[in-house]
């Protein structure tokens, strides 16, 4: 066994790698670029190797610079996480002629099936089942054009070496192609070093269903089960789930048999996943095979009870595996939601920054469920835009999909961030979607079920009660102290008062001290509040209604509080009767223009300015490209026009809202 590890990756990955060896005895090491200097994971590690500035290909994939750290600190082998240099069949190469060993598989079987278009060719040739495409490199943008069509629209193009939803664009039209090609190939130049696309037919309304696999170094390959991975966006994955609400037993052992079948094949002997897309008839077709550890193994490890870092660190130093198939059984349900630095409200575009608090939810046992938080930050750390906005894999399991659905709401609800947009309340909002409830998914699903965007949920009657009691509460504690600061001693309480959820309007009697009433006046019912945990200025609002758990987001706001609860924001008012009569005769707020201004949704780069000033635009045309967090957006005209002034250049950095392009 290996006395130190150096792990080759930063953020959540690399603190999950130094918690299993830590817990197997090994010295860890990490490497680090500037932008990591202050991290979690280079606090926790043993010893730590600088590699350079921020971006990634200065840093994380320079494999000299990788080589150099392992041999000046002794590590004997290198634990490559995800991204970056774990699917470089030539850097696996390199720490073999180097004497390090590389944990992951060999770079045969790297080579196999880690390129997207060797791995199409070779599955072809093994006879596993594939989608129709276009097996092959692609010169340039005309040729993808002829290729899309005569593979016929939607087209999928994706680069050769992409993965974490990187370097992939959906196309329906000629247009789609002609501008997504490029963009698909610069992103995968900057994410992987590596611009070579290929195109395949685009299944619609599928479902993205994987197979973890797990091999040794004397033949031995088992799989580990299914994730089902449907709930993506922009072909990035949100939400995971194991096992699969799609298949059946006979499917499952299909798939199973196919992957395993095809890991023996090139002979793979470590952690990888046979990704398959599958119709909702329960066929399915080889997508892809990833040869690395997924982002989203945890719910693999909840629902097996195996650690996979633990056993590719086993396969690497050459051990047997100490089980086989018939030893493996599912036990239970898991969850994964992806916690994206990202603003649901806006697009999700990315939202960088501070985190200014970060309060998870505990781990561990719950009532009923149990909760995992896979992370690599802390408050006070930067998400910073050169890497993924990814800030934790928060991860539930229960018995049943449904407990573990709640589980997940309830941890969702306890874990608060400030000082950037997240996802949280998006997250949540599937949760309580029937839809996804029912299984019935694809990876349509957030384009159909949030086609126009997201903007928070409708409260329900119970979320109403949860908002009009935690606003009565607070107004309770506010007002005693009030009164206290005011004459010196307590004096007695107003107990009458009007509610204001949104434009539900409530009469409410309040009474107690620890645990409180709410009686609601005109409804003939009494709500109560138990529990508290709560005191003026916490930012977060725990308590039982009527015996049920939950935890609300609250701030004060002018004459009463904004709080949100899932994925259900409102200013709750709590006001006198006399109050609440003017309330209603204010008038309401206008919105600013900002019809004839193109702002930048999101802090990046201006890669390209496609427009200039006297310019007549037409709405869906192209005005700029800017990139963030390695990603290209497209900021296209919302409207016709003629351009009265351009704010940007190429090159330019930008700032959420600034104005890049003005209308005359």
């Amino acid at each position: 066994m290996f006395s130190k590890i150096l792990i080759a990756n930063r953020g959540e990955i690399a603190v999950r790698v130094i918690k299993t060896c830590r817990r197997l005895g090994i010295a860890t090491v990490v490497v680090y670029s500037d932008a990591d200097a202050g991290s979690l994971a280079v606090e926790m590690a043993d010893e730590t190797v600088h590699i350079g500035p921020s971006p990634a290909a200065q840093s994380y994939l320079v494999a000299d610079k990788i080589i150099a750290a392992c041999k000046q600190t002794g590590a004997q082998a290198i634990h490559p996480g995800f991204g970056f240099l774990s699917e470089n069949a030539g850097f696996a190469q390199r720490c073999a002629d180097e004497g390090i060993v590389f944990i992951g598989p060999n770079s045969g079987a790297i080579s196999a099936m880690g390129d997207k278009i060797e791995s199409k060719k070779f599955a072809q040739k093994a006879g596993v089942s594939c989608v129709p495409g276009h097996i092959g490199e692609i010169a340039d943008t005309a040729e993808a054009v002829k290729i899309s069509e005569e593979i016929g629209y939607p087209v999928m193009i994706k680069a050769s070496a992409g993965g974490g939803g990187k370097g992939i664009r959906v196309a329906w039209t000629r247009q789609d192609v002609e501008e997504g090609f490029p963009a698909v190939r610069a992103e995968a130049k900057a994410s992987f070093g590596d611009d070579r696309i290929f195109i395949e037919k685009f299944i619609e309304s599928p479902r993205h269903i994987e197979i973890q696999v797990l091999g040794d170094k004397h033949g031995n390959v088992v799989h580990l089960f299914e994730r089902e991975c449907s709930i993506q966006r922009r072909n990035q994955k949100v939400i995971e789930e194991a096992p699969s609400p799609l298949l059946d037993e006979a499917t499952r052992a299909a798939m199973g048999a196919q992957a395993v079948a095809l890991a023996k094949a090139v002979n793979y002997d470590s952690a990888g996943t046979v990704e398959f897309v599958a119709g909702q008839d329960k066929s399915f077709f080889f997508l892809e095979m990833n040869t690395r550890l997924q982002v989203e193994h945890p719910v693999t490890e909840l629902i097996t009870g195996l650690d996979l870092v633990e056993q590719m660190i086993l396969s690497a130093a050459g051990e047997k595996m100490a089980f086989e198939q018939k030893d493996l059984k599912i036990n239970g349900w898991a969850i994964e939601s992806r916690i994206y630095a990202e603003d649901p409200y806006r697009k999700f575009l990315p939202s960088i920054g501070r985190l200014v608090r970060y309060d998870p939810p505990s781990e561990g046992e719950k009532d009923g469920y149990k909760v995992r938080n896979d992370a690599g930050v802390r408050e006070g750390d930067e998400i910073s835009m050169f890497y993924d906005p990814m800030i934790s894999k928060l991860c539930t399991w229960a018995p049943t999909r449904i407990a573990a659905i709640d589980g997940m709401g309830r941890a969702l609800e306890d874990f608060h961030i400030e000082g950037l947009g997240q996802n949280i309340p998006f997250l949540a909002a599937v949760m309580d979607q029937q839809r996804f409830r029912s299984g019935k998914i694809s990876t349509n699903y957030i384009k159909d079920e949030f086609a126009e965007g997201f903007h928070g949920t409708e409260p329900t009657p119970e979320q109403i009660d949860i908002l009009t009691a935690v606003g009565a509460a607070m107004q309770r504690v506010y007002a005693a102290r009030a009164r206290s600061n005011a004459s010196g001693l307590a004096s007695a309480a107003r107990d009458e008062w009007i509610v204001f959820v949104g434009h539900a309007k409530r009469r409410v009697k309040v009474a107690g001290e620890g645990d409180i009433t709410i009686e609601l006046l005109d409804e003939g019912r009494v709500l109560n509040l138990t529990d508290i945990d709560w005191r003026p200025g916490k930012p977060v609002f725990k308590a039982a209604l009527d015996g049920k758990a939950f935890t609300v987001q609250a701030s004060p706001a002018a004459e009463g509080f904004t709080i949100r609860h899932r994925a259900t924001k409102a200013r709750v008012l709590v006001l006198t009767p006399r109050s609440a009569e003017l309330h209603g005769k204010l008038p309401e707020k206008q919105a600013a223009d900002t019809s004839k201004l193109v702002l930048s949704p999101m802090p990046g780069l201006v890669v390209s300015m496609d427009v200039a000033a006297g310019q007549q635009v037409r709405e869906g045309e192209v005005v700029c490209v800017l990139e963030a967090m390695k990603m290209q957006n497209i900021i296209r005209a919302e409207r016709d026009g003629v351009v009265k002034a351009v704010n940007a250049k190429g090159g330019d950095p930008v700032a959420a809202d600034e104005v890049l392009v003005e209308f005359a």
